[in-house]
Parts: C-alpha cells; structure tokens; sequence
C-alpha cells in the first residue's frame, strides 16, 4: 500500500504524452492549448471612444459652459479622417476611433447640440472616456500560454487575434469497462442478485466534462478467458483503458489477473486511500489501463483524483489536479487509520463569511445516492480526526 503523493508521482512517470494537431476556433472549448496565443495587434487598435458624445481638446472646456463648432463624425468602423483643432468637436459613438488632436470625449448629456455647434456644459479631463490604443493588450504579447484548456470566456481572444484553427494537444481515446457477472444494463430490470451498470453512465459523464467522448464498451463477466480478451481488444482502440470491479482480494476479484495475463505492468494496486484502496495502474504498450474498484462512490473518488489527473496530463496540460481550498467542518470527522480519507461533502458560507464543508451522511462507498448531493470532498489525513470547528483542506468537485 502506497500513500497517494506516491501514486500521482507514478502515474505521471508513466503517462506518455500525445501530439498535437489543429482544431477549428468553434470546436477549440475543452482542448488544451499546444501553442501560446500571441497578440497579432494592438487592442484596442486605436485610442476608442467610451461613450456617446463629442470629441474634444479638453483646454477648450475649462471655462465650460463653451461652444464647439462641430467639424465631423467618427463612428464605428467609420473614423474621421481629419484633425481637431482648437474650437472644434467631432460627434462621437461608443466604440468609435477618437481623431487625431483631441484629448477627451465629453458624455452626450452633459452637452447640447444645435445647428452645427455643441455647447459642452461642462469641464471634461484629458483622456476622461478614452480608452488608449494597446491599454488592453500589445502587438506581440502573450495572451495565453500552451498547457491552457480552453473554455468559452478564452474564444473571443482566440478569435480577435486571428485563431481561426488553433494548434491544440491530441485527447487521448479512453474506453470504458465495466467487470462483474452481477451486472446488467441500465435499460434492463434487475434480479434479485443483479445490479445495473451505473458505474459506466458516470464515467461517460464524468469524462464529457473534460472534453472526452468514451468508448463504453460491453461488460465483462467475471472469467479470466473473457476478461483478458476484453482487455486486449479494448488496448487496440484505446490510449486508456478504465476498468470498474474486480480489483479486490476476492476468489472472482481477476482484473490484476487479467492484466498481468497480457503481459501489462502493474505499478500499484493498493493506495492509502479511503474510499478507493485497491485502485490498479498498469500499462502494456502504449495503453494505460485504470483498474477502479467497483462501488461507486469510489470509482468518483479515483477517478478525481487519478484518471482525470492521467487525461490532462496526457495532453500536457498545465494543471492536472482538482482545484483545492479550505473549509471549516461543520461536523467531527475521522480518518481511517492507515489511510487518508476523502469525505463528500456539501459546501456552504458562514454568516461571518467564512467557507464551511459540511460531510454528508452516507452510507460508504456503495452510497451513490448520498454522494451524489457532493460539491467537493474533505481531506482528513489517515489516523487524525476533527472536530466540528477545524479547518480541512477540500478539493472541489
């Protein structure tokens, strides 16, 4: 048994690193970047009005009230090609070019216009409602650095620069792979002795969020002939293969049989982990395979923390765990005592302000539907215990 710094170390040694190629501006959200955005132009590209108004020299209006022949105007897309100067306004709109001589965009409320003059009621300062060329970003900077995963707020940068293909890192193919001859499928009811396959429909979800599309290949009973075909099928599609059940000690426990029967290198199987203990990390080839134990909740927990973590860094993203913080337990909460224990919990604020995680009442680690209200989960090392009132650190879900 390997504590869980050990393992993450290890699957990062072991996860080879994939190419890249060039994806579409609209089909780029989720990908990891294989390139630094670079700034192709100055934005704005030239000092750009704020407001709807007039475009003066401001020293014209510190007598204000005072009145300004009206020379021009500039509109968006349509600058005024002249220059201000003293005594004059350029009519102005909001996102306008600002024309050369004038230092300042008097509001269109605090001015009156009639018959070929402004009067501007009041003073206005140099640059007030002006924003500068290159303030926002300079030719040649760069805006966004390979290792990114591109989400939606980042595809107005990629678009105003040009991107209209990016060079983004190739996602890994990852197959899914339920193990058990008491599983059925969703779409069937149940005997007495069955369950249905739920681990499979969260992984797919669970992967679609990360921008993977999974193989959901068919379920495997559990027999050593089955399960080594399986797995050598699943490694001729697949860059990771993610294997649930059959990973414990039991007589029809054969996942690490299996794997080992394909001649795949097994480089942990036991972790100090609480749920998720017997996790598997193997691999033959060019194929990772993940063997997940099969309750539930604890293929969410592995998966968190190792298979998510294997997917990013495969694509050489920048950063591959789980956002974490700090919380204050609402309740006492209490590790195993040979491994470290990662409580589901729901996350709420304070009165004071202050970041609470309140650890839900489940059932252990076949509980999927007490973790299923989870927002994140509670750290609590292996052999201490806390009291309501302790801070913990947590990893958001």
């Amino acid at each position: 048994m390997i504590p869980i710094s050990k393992a993450l170390k290890i699957v990062d040694r072991e996860i080879p690193k994939l190419g890249s190629e060039k994806a579409r501006l609209d089909d780029a959200v989720g990908r990891v970047l294989a390139e630094n955005i670079v700034a192709d132009m100055d934005l704005p590209p030239f000092d750009r009005s704020q407001m709807d108004g007039y475009a003066v020299k401001s020293a014209d209006t510190v007598a204000a009230p005072v009145t300004l022949k009206i020379v021009g105007e500039s509109a968006a897309g349509r600058g005024w090609s002249g220059k201000l100067k003293n005594g004059e306004a350029v009519r102005i709109m909001t996102g306008a070019p600002v024309p050369a001589g004038a230092d300042a965009v008097q509001r269109l409320e605090l001015a009156e216009e009639r018959g070929g003059f402004v009067a501007v009621l009041e003073p206005v300062a140099v640059e007030k409602f002006i924003v500068p060329r290159g303030s926002e970003t300079r030719k040649g900077k760069k805006v966004l650095s390979a290792g990114t995963v591109v989400d939606a707020n980042m595809v107005a940068t990629l678009a105003a620069f040009g991107y209209a293909k990016v060079k983004v890192a190739r996602q890994p193919r990852v197959a899914v792979l339920a193990t058990g001859s008491e599983i059925v499928e969703v779409t069937r009811k149940p005997k007495s002795d069955q369950i249905r396959n739920s681990n499979s429909a969260m992984l797919a979800a669970m992967l679609r969020e990360i921008g993977i599309e999974a193989e959901i290949l068919p379920r495997v009973p559990d027999d050593l002939t089955g399960l080594t075909a399986s797995f050598i099928a699943a490694a001729k599609k697949a860059d990771i293969v993610v294997i649930t059940g059959g990973v414990s000690v039991g007589k029809y426990d054969l996942t690490k049989a299996a794997l080992t029967e394909i001649g795949a290198d097994i480089h942990f199987d036991k972790i100090e982990l609480r749920p998720g203990k017997p996790t598997v990390f193997a691999s033959r080839k060019k194929t990772c395979f993940f063997g997940l134990p099969g309750n539930p909740v604890s293929v969410a927990v592995t998966f968190a923390l190792f298979v998510r973590r294997a997917i990013l860094h495969m694509q050489s993203a920048a950063e591959t765990t789980l956002a974490a913080g700090f919380a204050v337990l609402e309740t006492p909460a209490k590790a195993a005592k040979e491994r470290d224990t990662y409580l589901p919990a729901t996350l709420a604020t304070s009165a004071d302000g202050q970041l609470l995680a309140v650890p839900l009442k489940w059932g252990g680690s076949s509980d999927f539907v007490g973790y299923c209200a989870a927002d994140a989960l509670a750290i609590v090392p292996k052999g201490k215990s806390y009291a309501a009132g302790d801070v913990a650190e947590i990893v958001f879900l």
